[in-house]
Formats: structure tokens, sequence, C-alpha cells
């Protein structure tokens, strides 16, 4: 595998040292992975602002061009792609697939936008337009459980504005990101996409340099504080997406067999490391047991092992750090509810967790109150529809939630008062490109995907002419 490289001014280099990847499947050393210093990090901030008045002044039709021949590419070495991140990631292979295909596509809706120039006032008295610049160099941060849609998110808009890009892959998910630099290096001029790794070292460095203007960052919420701190000094733009505790609101008449097997897969993609995961799923009284017994029988049907292994379901947790964090929840979740499915550690080798479900467990407890990220899900009895909203509200978290009903007028209404960036109805975690995608309260500040999250790497810029 490999040899991995960071790319620098449209060079393939070494790191100034290097670092060891682990499979999270079997704690082994996968790659060697270069590690950028911060001098490298100021040469390809450098570039980037070298590199960033042509790009600029590029039309837009080249690139778009761009942005589609990128595409291609990391669609032609899907395999390859989505086996290096199953290695790195831990997710089942066909999650994987997915994951490459999905970041391909993402490149090819930022590609068919455009940043149109609009006429707000054309008359005697005078002509008003508005435009959209580019802001300049853009720093883009990317955690490490879902390493290319979730950079797909961010490089695509950034480069169709006229930005030029720094990216920063997680620490532990490095190899499918400096593998998609390696596939797209000559098809951008030199400088304009520059993609270092670090040992979450430089995160600090990026936020805080002078020459970047902006920082697109997704992770924890106290990092997300780190990164507005740190971008306050030069009144940088941020756009942050951050933790989230979605709460799914299952309501009287829905039927549990029908309802638990979607519940279920909301919870546990990605071995529940998903930041619009569900996260509480909150279950009338009349169907609670009858839930809970649906949600026992998935999580003792899901198969927990390598992800590249056909037929393996649920993967590990990516790193060691969340592992334990995890076990620990469960381990207070035995004391404040009643573990009926999973609990423990899966196999004596690698991070894997037994998919835990938890019942007669209430708000004001660490599994409830906490993102857990990870697989265990809390199933919490209410009687009183607008209650449970007010419970799910509580939370300081608001990215995401979602209502479960028959009765899709009383779903929407109830949905119109969730204090979350986006609420779904009878699905959940339904993300697509074209949609804009933003938190509530800690979860966020900004909106990402959409002609809205295209914007936010622009500047907005106003000419305003008088004819009299």
């Amino acid at each position: 595998m490999g040899p991995f490289k960071l790319l620098i001014d449209g060079q393939l280099v070494d790191g100034d040292a290097t670092m060891s990847v682990i499979n999270p499947a079997n704690e082994e050393v996968l790659a060697e992975c270069p590690r950028a210093s911060k001098a490298q990090l100021d040469k390809a901030v450098a570039a980037a602002k070298a590199a960033f008045p042509a790009w600029a002044a590029r039309p837009i039709a080249e690139r778009k061009a761009a942005l589609n021949a990128m595409a291609d590419a990391i669609q032609a070495d899907l395999p390859n792609l989505a086996r290096i991140l199953t290695q790195e990631q831990g997710k089942p292979i066909n999650d994987a697939m997915g994951e490459v295909f999905g970041c391909a596509a993402f490149f090819r809706y930022f590609a068919a936008l455009d940043l149109p120039v609009k006429v707000i006032q054309d008359n005697e008295a005078g002509k008003v337009e508005a435009r959209r610049r580019p802001l300049g160099v853009v720093g883009a941060i990317v955690p490490w459980n879902f390493p290319l849609i979730l950079m797909a998110f961010k490089v695509p808009a950034a480069l169709l504005a006229g930005n030029t890009v720094i990216l920063k892959p997680a620490a532990t998910t490095p190899l499918s990101t400096l593998r998609i630099a390696e596939l797209v290096k000559d098809l951008l001029p030199a400088g304009v996409l520059n993609v270092i790794s670090d040992a979450n070292d430089l995160g600090g460095a990026i936020t805080a340099h002078p020459d970047i203007r902006k920082v697109s960052f997704t992770g924890s919420t106290e990092t997300g504080k780190k990164v507005m701190a740190g971008a306050a000094e030069a009144l940088k733009r941020v756009t942050l997406e951050l933790g989230g505790n979605d709460a799914a609101i299952v309501l009287e008449g829905s039927d549990p067999k029908e309802t638990a097997p979607k519940i279920f897969q909301g919870a546990f993609q990605n071995s529940g490391q998903v930041c619009i995961a569900i996260k509480r799923a909150y279950v009338h009284e009349s169907i609670y047991d009858a839930m809970c017994d649906e949600l026992v029988k998935l999580a003792n049907a899901a198969v927990v092992g390598d992800g590249l292994q056909q037929g393996v379901t649920l993967g590990p947790l990516q790193n060691k750090t969340q592992f334990e964090k995890v076990l620990g929840i469960i381990e207070s979740a035995k004391a404040d509810g009643k573990v009926i499915a999973g609990g423990a550690r899966a196999t004596e080798k690698g991070y894997f967790i037994q998919p835990t479900i938890v019942r007669d467990i209430t708000d004001g407890t660490r599994l409830v109150d906490e993102e857990q990220f990870g697989p265990v899900l809390p199933v919490i009895k209410f009687k009183d529809a607008v209650d449970a909203v007010a419970r799910a509200n509580s939370s300081d978290y608001g990215l995401g939630g979602s209502i479960w009903s028959k009765d899709l007028d009383k779903a929407w209404d109830l949905a119109s008062t969730m204090d979350t960036g986006t609420v779904w109805i009878n699905k959940h975690a339904d993300l697509a490109p074209n949609i804009p995608f933003g938190g509530a309260k800690l979860s966020g500040v900004g909106t990402e995907l959409g002609e809205e999250g295209l914007s936010e790497f622009t500047q907005l810029h106003v000419i305003n002419m008088a004819r009299a």
C-alpha cells in the first residue's frame, strides 16, 4: 500500500516526518504516512496564496471542467480507494464504495452550479448588482468518520467559487485523501489544492494562519470552539459542522416492525459514528415494549467484523480513544438503564463493540445527554408527544432530528417545533448535495451543501451606481 505523499504546490513530496496509520480491525500498522511540519504547512499556504489570483480569474466553465475531471479520476479508482478507506476507517467495504461514489457525485453536483450576478436594481435612477467573489485561501479540516464524503462537502464548493485550498484529513484516516491528492494533482494548476497530513498538531496553525481567509471544519464541538477562537483574531470566516445528539421521536400508532429497521439503520450506520446518527430514540409508551423487542432482534442479527469480509454490516470503531470512550458510556448505562442487547466489546482484538440497546433509561443520564458516537442506542419512553419534543430540544446540541408517525400532518407540525438544523419525517440522516445542511446551538455555525453552502465560500460584492 502506498507510498503516500503530501501534495504541496503541485508536487507529491515526503513529509518532514512520518507516522503510523492503524487498521482498527486488527490494531496493526496499516501503512506509514507522511507527517507535515509547520514549515511545510507554511509552504502550502504560500503556494495557495500565489495560485489564487490566476485561479480566481479563470472562467467558471474551466473551474467546472476541473471539478468534473476530478470526479472522473476519483470514480475510476473506486475499488482501490474503497479498500484503503475500509482498512483505515473500518467501515464495511460496500459502505466504503458508496462513500467513494458519493464523493465523486458531490464534485459533479458543484460542477453544475453557477454564481450568477444578481441585478437588484436597473432603472433610470441607477443600477445595483450583487456579485459573489472568492475569499482567497481556504483551510478545510475533515474528520475520521467519513473522510471522503465530508471532504466533498468542502473542496469542490471552495474551488468552484475560485478559492484555493489547504486540505487536512484526520490524523487517523489520511490515506484515502492522500490517494486522491495523487489522482488529481495534474488536473489543477500547481498550488490550487494542497493536501497535508499531520498528527493532530497543525489544526491550530491552519486556523490562526494570517493568509488563510476561511476555515471549514467538521468535528467535535470542543474543537470547533477552538477553531472559532483561533479565527477571531483575523475575523476570518468559519463554517463549523459539529457534534449532534439527534433524537428520533416515534409516535403512537407507528408499526414497530416497519419502523424499527429504519431506526436501527439511522442509529448504527458506520457503527454509530455519524454526526447525524440517531443517538436518542423517544418511543411512545403504547409501542415501547414492542419497539425494544424489534431493536433487540436487529442488534442480535447484525454481523460485526472486519469490513473487508463479505456479509459484515458493522465494522470497528475507528480509533482506540473513541472505542474506550464508548465502552465507558456503556458501563455508565448499565447502572442507569437496562441493557437488552450487546453491552460489551465484540472481539479480543480490534475496536469492535457489540451493537447495544438500552431501555428503561431517561434524560439526565450520560448515555442520553452526551453524544456517544458509537454503536449504542438508548430507548426512552414517553407519554405526550409535545413533552417528548421539549425533552429532545433541551439538549445543547441541535444538528438533526426526526419524527416517525403515520399521521403526516401531526408529524409536520411537531417537526416545525424541533430546535435543530434539519428535521426528517419517517426517515433519518437523508443528505443530498443540493439540500443545505447546518446545525443549531452547539452543533455548528454556517451552512454546507446546496447553493447556500456554495455562497459561504464567497464574499458578497455589491456595485451601486447612480445614473442621475
